[in-house]
């Protein structure tokens, strides 16, 4: 069904006579004579009868109006679902706990007028092919893994370099320590068994076992964070690492500790990952937003891969 035609009826009916409805869509009355006779041919039915007071709608006219109504309103929906600015900002932030999160409740909190739709996707490939889709704006994502550099058509800068901590429970050797340094952590076995083998926070953690000589173990599977909170407090020989903005809660009794690292301090670079050719106007406030409120990248004392692309 041509949605032209049903418009041109629905001015018709409205004005009651095809050439006041010619001048309202700013079209000939020829024109719109052809579109209510092919919305006719295409239904089976005439929607008008013509009088000398203009047009009158038949039975079948009166019957199909409402519904020509509801079609165009349900048009008007859908393209502003889509149309920039009308529609929320899709952001994938990978966690609910991290980094990404942080920074859009942020964002949320500054521009509380902006809607927002966060998501959480898997890894850099499944973040690109949503971003190159349409199906996400814009990703939060850490790094980029050796040999896989972005495709030309997607744009990143970094907004955040994260320190990581040492998180241990209270029986655990470095357990009273106010900080800790990497030579410190050798030989320590520190458990992560939410590293996955591809990703691009595996690549980053292989990378920084390869630079200070730590022992990072990523055996069994990942129950999550609070099965991890659980382990880490009952088992003084494991520690783990958690990003400073991760948001934890553990009960009391754990007395889990949050020891910070130096010497140097090991930072998680995150960039925000967009299409080049996104229209979306809320995109461009939040890469402002981020630029704004972003911490000091490549800081003095501060270590990173050297693998990282610069932005």
């Amino acid at each position: 069904m041509d949605l032209e035609a049903v418009r041109t009826f629905a001015a018709v009916a409205a004005a009651g006579q095809f050439q006041k409805a010619a001048a309202d869509l700013r079209l000939t009355q020829q024109a719109v004579s052809k579109r209510i006779a092919t919305l006719e041919r295409d239904l089976g039915v005439r929607l008008f009868t013509r009088t000398p007071r203009g047009a009158e709608l038949t039975i079948d006219g009166q019957a199909f109006l409402p519904h020509a109504r509801e079609l165009l309103r349900v048009a008007e929906r859908a393209v502003g679902s889509v149309r920039a600015g009308r529609r929320p900002l899709r952001v994938d932030v990978i966690a609910s706990r991290g980094a990404g999160a942080s920074l859009m409740r942020g964002f949320h909190g500054a521009y509380p007028e902006i809607d927002l739709d966060v998501v959480m996707l898997f890894d850099v490939e499944a973040a690109v092919t949503g971003i190159r889709s349409g199906a996400v704006d814009a990703s939060f994502r850490a790094v980029r893994a050796p040999g896989r550099p972005l495709p030309e058509d997607i744009a990143s800068a970094r907004v955040l370099d994260e320190p990581l901590e040492l998180l241990t429970g209270p029986g655990h050797a470095l357990a009273g320590a106010r900080s800790v340094t990497l030579d410190q952590l050798v030989g320590h076995r520190i458990w992560m068994p939410g590293i996955v083998p591809g990703t691009e926070w595996a690549a980053y953690y292989d990378d920084l076992v390869a630079e200070f000589g730590l022992t990072i173990e990523a055996t069994g599977p990942n129950f999550g964070s609070d099965v991890l909170l659980d382990t880490i407090a009952d088992t003084p020989a494991l520690a783990t690492f958690m990003s400073e903005r991760t948001r934890l809660v553990w009960p009391a009794g754990h007395d889990l500790r949050r020891i910070p690292v130096t010497g140097p301090v090991p930072v998680y670079p995150h960039s925000l990952l967009w299409h080049r050719d996104n229209p979306h106007p809320a995109l461009a406030t939040l890469r402002a937003h981020l630029a704004a409120v972003g911490g000091g990248h490549d800081a003095a004392g501060t270590w990173r891969p050297g693998w990282v692309l610069p932005d």
